[in-house]
C-alpha cells in the first residue's frame, strides 16, 4: 500500500491516477491518523526549500514519517523539492533539511561549471542510472525524464548517487541509500519512463 504525502505541495493526484491505472493500492495521506499500513511512501514536492520544510512541519505528518522511515525502514521516495528535502541543509533556504540523506541541496548558479547556463533547467533530458537501483530496473538506457529545476541535490557519499543527468556537465539527479530514494525530476509528467519508475518503486 503506497501513501502519497499531500502537505500542500505536488500534484498529489497525478500519482493516485497513476497507480491507479497501473492496479496499484494508492492512498492519499494528509494527517497523521491517514499513515496507516504504510508500506510505501511518495513525497512529492514544488516550489522553494524552505517553504516545503514549514508546510510539512504543519501537517503534523512529519514525527510519524520519521518513525516509519528511520524506525520502520519503509521505503520513502521524495519527487522534486520532496527529494531536496530529504537533505540535511540546501543552499535555497536557512532551515535544516529531513536529514534522511546526508547531503546539500547545492545551486546550479553558485557552482561555476552550471554558473553560465540559463535557470532553471527545464524539459525533456536522458538520466543515466549509475548504480544497481531497483528504481531503474528497465530504464538503464535510453531514458528520459522531465526536469524543471534550479538546485540539485549532493549527497555526502558520492556512492548514493543512483543516476545522473547532463546540463553543461553530470550532476545527480537520483539519490538512494537503503530505504531512502529521491528523484529530481517529474516522473509524473514523463509518459512511459515515469511511470516503469514509479511501477518500480510501487513493485521491489
Amino acid at each position: 500500500m503506497i501513501h502519497v504525502i499531500d502537505y500542500g505541495l505536488g500534484n498529489v493526484q497525478a500519482f493516485l491516477t497513476l497507480y491507479k491505472h497501473l492496479g496499484i493500492k494508492a492512498y492519499r495521506a494528509k494527517t497523521a491518523a491517514d499513515l496507516i499500513n504504510v508500506k510505501k511512501i511518495i513525497l512529492p514536492g514544488v516550489g522553494a526549500f524552505d517553504h516545503a520544510m514549514t508546510l510539512l512541519d504543519q501537517s503534523g505528518m512529519r514525527p510519524t514519517l520519521e518513525k516509519l522511515v528511520l524506525t520502520d525502514k519503509v521505503p520513502v521516495l521524495g519527487i522534486c523539492v520532496g527529494m531536496q528535502i530529504l537533505a540535511d541543509a540546501s543552499e535555497e533556504g536557512t532551515l535544516p533539511g529531513l536529514g534522511w540523506l546526508p547531503g546539500t541541496v547545492k545551486s546550479f548558479k553558485t557552482n561555476l561549471q552550471f554558473a553560465t547556463l540559463p535557470l532553471p533547467h527545464m524539459g525533456w533530458n536522458d538520466v543515466k542510472p549509475q548504480a544497481n537501483s531497483t528504481l531503474f530496473t528497465g530504464l538503464e538506457v535510453d531514458a528520459r525524464f522531465y526536469f524543471l529545476h534550479s538546485y540539485f541535490f549532493a549527497p555526502d557519499d558520492p556512492s548514493h548517487v543512483s543516476a545522473v543527468a547532463s546540463y553543461g556537465t553530470d550532476f545527480s539527479c537520483a539519490v538512494s541509500a537503503g530505504n531512502v530514494h529521491g528523484v529530481q525530476f517529474h516522473p509524473e509528467k514523463s509518459h512511459h519512463f515515469g511511470t516503469q519508475l514509479l511501477k518500480n518503486f510501487a513493485e521491489h
